[in-house]
């Protein structure tokens, strides 16, 4: 069955998303070096709210000041933090939009020149100078995600992803080939997912049948295997804990790299799970209206818009108002993306996308 872009859903916690479109939660750089969210992000993310974008989640935000990925990262490991949040969560709000957080800890990918101190890891990593979080450490940290959950929603967030995705701490705890543990941490993939479910679990617990909660996978790279992604995929579904899963693929039509024999793609592969009442989103070279329809006529709930979100703040009005629509050819030039409501920190960290923006003389 055919899924209208403008058509809402409602998540089995009782929220409601008016359209088919999230804002991927992209790293922007924007905010101040404590964790506090700065005026440009603010008006970064409440322009794509006011976009028409039905979900707005913020970029990774860290639940730990050792898990911060970036400069002019986001945070949300500190009461102190909770004004900024709390403004942005009610201005996202206040254009119809549900407002979630993303919550993460970049683990072993935190540089020491942004933390000041080693990283941590599930197990050490000579190749990224980080060293192995102790038992206590680890419960330490399941413990500091859910109570970000907890303060998300006093700041007035309808929900949070957790990012279990892109080689950060989540997924080093899952991927085999950077997980050496020998507790209750390690070991078998049950063991591996333990600490996600632990989070999934005492979120839920915390915040209440009503907060929209979600987790963030990708099938490929950093040691996963798509194999083991659908097997994490679908316990996270069949515990009933979660309302929306956010798989990240790089490339929806791309195959599959574990099965190179495989007839299905990669998306195809992950719609054959049984999603029950969990609403299922997907990431990866959804640019343009017809590539939105596409996946949504192939059973994608909502999706998930990242380059030409950046590109187009109401990408999805544009979407909605015109079925053939593309997004503005690249290079673009510094004044189209600061009337994006691209500060000059995002527009320097998107010369890392390579044609993205043009070269100034």
């Amino acid at each position: 069955m055919k899924n209208d872009p403008k058509d809402s859903i409602t998540f089995k916690c009782g929220k409601t998303q008016k359209n088919r479109f999230m804002l991927a939660p992209l790293t922007n750089r924007q905010s101040h070096e404590d964790g506090q969210l700065s005026e440009d992000e603010f008006g970064w993310l409440t322009m794509r709210a006011k976009g028409q974008f039905g979900l707005v989640m913020t970029c990774a935000s860290h639940v730990q000041k050792i898990g911060k990925g970036f400069p002019g990262q986001l945070g949300i490991f500190s009461d102190n933090l909770i004004e900024g949040h709390t403004k942005l969560a009610r201005a996202i709000k206040a254009e119809g939009s549900l407002a979630v957080i993303q919550l993460h800890h970049a683990g072993m990918r935190s540089p020491k020149e942004v933390i000041g101190e080693k990283a941590v890891c599930p197990s050490d990593s000579e190749k990224h100078n980080a060293r192995a979080l102790s038992l206590e450490e680890v419960k330490d940290l399941k413990n500091d995600f859910i109570a970000a959950a907890v303060r998300a929603k006093r700041c007035g967030y309808d929900g949070v992803e957790v990012h279990g995705a892109h080689g950060y701490i989540l997924t080093q705890f899952l991927s085999s080939e950077i997980n050496k543990r020998t507790d209750d941490y390690g070991g078998s993939l049950e063991n591996r997912s333990r600490l996600l479910f632990e989070i999934v679990n005492g979120i839920r617990n915390q915040c209440g049948p009503e907060f929209l909660l979600g987790v963030r996978l990708s099938p490929e790279r950093f040691g996963m295997k798509l194999s083991e992604i659908k097997l994490i995929s679908q316990q996270l579904i069949d515990s009933n804990q979660i309302d929306f899963l956010d798989v990240s693929l790089w490339d929806c039509f791309k195959m599959p790299e574990e099965y190179p024999e495989s007839e299905l793609n990669i998306l195809e592969h992950i719609l054959l799970l049984d999603y029950k009442n969990v609403k299922l989103t997907v990431a990866g070279k959804i640019e343009t209206a017809k590539q939105v329809q596409k996946v949504l006529d192939l059973g994608v709930d909502f999706v998930t818009i990242g380059r030409s979100a950046i590109l187009h703040h109401d990408f999805p009005l544009k979407v909605m108002n015109h079925p053939n629509f593309t997004p503005i050819e690249t290079p673009v030039t510094e004044s189209y993306l600061k009337n994006e409501g691209l500060s000059d920190s995002f527009i320097t960290y998107m010369r890392r996308w390579d044609g993205f923006v043009e070269e100034s003389n």
